[in-house]
């Protein structure tokens, strides 16, 4: 199958930025199924359009951060992509969030070509509202207690519905078909829980800094639960 030269111009790119070390070309051939002549070119050219490619023939090539994609080369798998993407999250996540999914598909339609903007227009792939509508917690506020690394004190209701006081180090939010749950390290309980937002009767931010990073409790969190880092 003949793969359109911006489509093969946008995979070259996508695999120049898998790699952190100057790749050969003979490798960037084979991964995009070009020759060696036509990889040179293709290089080339999107050196010619501003991208940050760095090296030669026979030394190995690398691409820079700080390149944009022309809106010509969003394939429509990944228009796609987006829209649904921007559909799920105006769904599911509470009104500031869905805000800015909405206004962010916005601005990438304004500025694409006018056939791949009536990809966006007439989409067809739809997503269902949430069957849980009982969850009246403030998810902005987690999700900046999340960013600022902050704690927050939580009246949380297991179960049974019986009420335990909590002061938790909040690190990432699940968004699930019927439920949403806050992924957090426990002070009473020392150690890691979800708490179903919807079992959350107060959250307080405490405007304090919890102790360690972010980072470091998620990819900790990951390998309590045995989940692999996303690749």
């Amino acid at each position: 199958m003949t793969v359109a030269r911006s489509e093969r111009l946008l995979i070259l790119l996508q695999v120049l930025r898998r790699y952190r070390q100057p790749v050969s070309g003979a490798i960037l051939a084979a991964e995009t199924g070009v020759s060696l002549r036509t990889l040179y070119r293709d290089i080339a050219s999107l050196q010619a359009q501003g991208a940050l490619i760095e090296g030669e023939a026979g030394l190995g090539y690398i691409l820079k951060p700080g390149f944009m994609l022309p809106p010509m080369m969003f394939s429509q798998d990944e228009i796609e992509a987006l829209v649904l993407g921007s559909r799920w999250v105006a769904k599911m996540a509470d009104p500031r969030l869905a805000a800015g999914a909405v206004d962010a598909l916005e601005k990438i339609a304004a500025i694409l070509p006018p056939e791949l903007k009536a990809e966006i227009d007439s989409s067809t792939l739809l997503v269902a509202a949430p069957r849980n509508r009982d969850d009246n917690t403030d998810l902005a506020m987690i999700r900046k207690a999340i960013r600022a690394e902050h704690m927050l004190d939580l009246t949380y209701e297991d179960e049974k519905g019986s009420p335990t006081q909590r002061r938790v180090w909040p690190f990432a939010l699940g968004f699930f078909d019927s439920v949403r749950v806050m992924i957090a390290w426990c002070e009473l309980r020392q150690g890691f829980r979800h708490f179903r937002t919807d079992r959350i009767v107060s959250a307080v931010a405490t405007g304090k800094r919890y102790a360690r990073r972010r980072p470091v409790l998620l990819s900790e969190w990951r390998e309590a639960e045995g989940i692999p880092a996303p690749s």
